[in-house]
């Protein structure tokens, strides 16, 4: 089987790199470089992707990347209006892949190419942070906003501070105003290294941050069947990345971005928008909701995995009404936005290519009760003056979860020490009315003491004792 580069692929056009991208997992592989592969097939946009590994760890695909002169190929594999589909993309936008740790200089020469325009990233929820333990551009800084401090430092000097030569920033880390935050923390760097007071002004009105909002699930390399999917290849590419063919970008930011990135022509569906709030509202209480909703009553009933609970008879009915009927009506996008994007939640949930296991959305599930589905509770009850009753029953079933067992069998469950010290405590009471009590009030969890809510503690415990009879 050939190995996969350009000479065997024969890839010989050269583009000017456009962009700089800071992580090289399969996130932004399956995501960001398809997308910059879309655009460069069909649009104007013209442009090469040079990868910059964030932190000192393992090197492995940076130099797989090497090898590969950056070629992999993107498998999409989902449920498209009912029916299953697959395509492949064999990924050419990426110029090179560097890893600083080894040659800081070079890194730091990124930041002088006069084509360069934009800045991706994606280093994790933790990546965008401020380490005091960064002293200044001259020795590799730990976090990845000290290195983007330190790179466009060189940009600023190397220029003599051109107006122009300005960059767009991206980031697509899970963390709220994802581009303020790092905006924030790049300026305070500048502050902190005593950087040139010109440096910080030029940061301020020539370096565009956007706070953006993504959604694809990409489940990454295909171990289990990487030999078939390399002899239907033809190659043996060693970067196969898997995604489901759903895609959404939403990005704040002026209009002279949508013009330099030119998704919407390429019919990406990338949105551009004044604030992006209440696409992150819908998606966290929709998407993400659904999910935590879904987890404990579908996992106390037996059923392993999103799609077989989703494909359920009742747990199937259960998480419909929920989104229909609880969640929809407490979200102020247009009507008809809403409902097309909970059919494709429901749609890619019953992803037949991806093995979504319960039990690994269940990671932290209180706190994202709290995020997800309580808002979605708290403004049912203000619009409608009664309890959502799945939503509840959710709810129900998630203390029940977190006894820890359910009819003899051991449940897993992944949580903090202290969430996980507090209802052991609390289950140790035995009666299902006292642990409704002491979690319901607890408002280290919630925020606020939910047995004040008028009948909520009630229709708790009423499901509670229910599904603990009837399963």
């Amino acid at each position: 089987m050939k190995p996969l580069n350009r000479e065997t692929a024969g890839i010989k056009q050269q583009r000017p790199v456009k962009a700089l991208q800071f992580g090289e997992g399969n996130f932004l592989r399956g995501f960001v470089d398809w997308m910059i592969d879309v655009l460069n097939e069909r649009t104007n946009f013209n442009g090469a992707v040079d990868v910059v590994q964030p932190r000192d760890r393992s090197r492995r695909i940076i130099e797989t990347l090497q090898q590969q002169d950056g070629l992999y190929h993107v498998l999409l594999k989902g449920i498209q209006g009912g029916k299953p589909t697959q395509q492949q993309r064999l990924i050419t936008c990426l110029a090179s892949a560097l890893n600083p740790y080894d040659d800081y200089e070079a890194y730091l020469q990124r930041g002088e190419n006069p084509d360069l325009r934009f800045i991706f990233s994606n280093t994790t929820e933790a990546g965008i942070i401020y380490d005091e333990h960064d002293t200044g551009p001259d020795a590799i800084p730990a976090s990845f906003p000290g290195k983007l401090t330190a790179m466009l430092h060189r940009r600023f000097k190397h220029f003599g501070g051109a107006g122009e030569k300005g960059l767009i920033i991206i980031p697509t880390e899970l963390i709220e105003n994802n581009g303020d935050t790092l905006r924030h923390i790049v300026l305070r760097y500048a502050d902190t290294w005593s950087l040139p007071q010109e440096f910080t002004d030029w940061v301020k009105e020539h370096v565009i941050f956007c706070n953006t909002l993504v959604d694809r699930i990409v489940p990454g390399f295909p171990q289990d069947t990487i030999e078939d999917v390399q002899q239907e290849l033809g190659y043996k590419d060693q970067l196969v990345v898997t995604a489901e063919p759903y895609h959404l970008l939403v990005i704040e930011a002026p209009e002279s971005v949508k013009q330099e990135f030119p998704a919407e022509e390429a019919g990406l569906q990338v949105k551009f928008v004044r604030d992006l709030t209440p696409y992150r509202t819908s998606k966290v209480r929709i998407l993400n909701g659904a999910h935590t909703t879904l987890v404990p009553v579908a996992y106390l009933r037996g059923l392993r995995t999103v799609q077989e609970a989703v494909e359920d008879a009742q747990v199937g009915r259960f998480i419909r009404e929920a989104i229909y009927e609880e969640v929809l009506p407490t979200l102020d996008r247009p009507g008809e936005e809403l409902k097309q994007f909970a059919a494709d939640v429901l749609e890619r949930f019953r992803n037949p290519f991806i093995r979504h296991e319960l039990l690994s959305i269940s990671l932290n599930s209180i706190s994202k009760y709290k995020v997800r589905v309580l808002p979605s509770v708290l403004a049912y009850i203000a619009r409608r003056g009664q309890l959502p009753e799945r939503l509840l029953h959710a709810l129900a079933a998630l203390i029940l979860f977190y006894r820890g067992a359910w009819h003899g069998e051991k449940i897993p469950l992944n949580d903090s020490p202290e969430v996980l010290q507090f209802f052991e405590k609390a289950w140790q009471q035995g009666d299902i009315a006292a642990v409704a009590a002491a979690v319901l009030s607890n408002t280290e969890f919630w925020g606020i003491d939910l047995t004040q809510v008028p009948g909520l503690q009630a229709n708790v415990v009423r499901q509670m004792e229910q599904s603990s009879k009837r399963l």
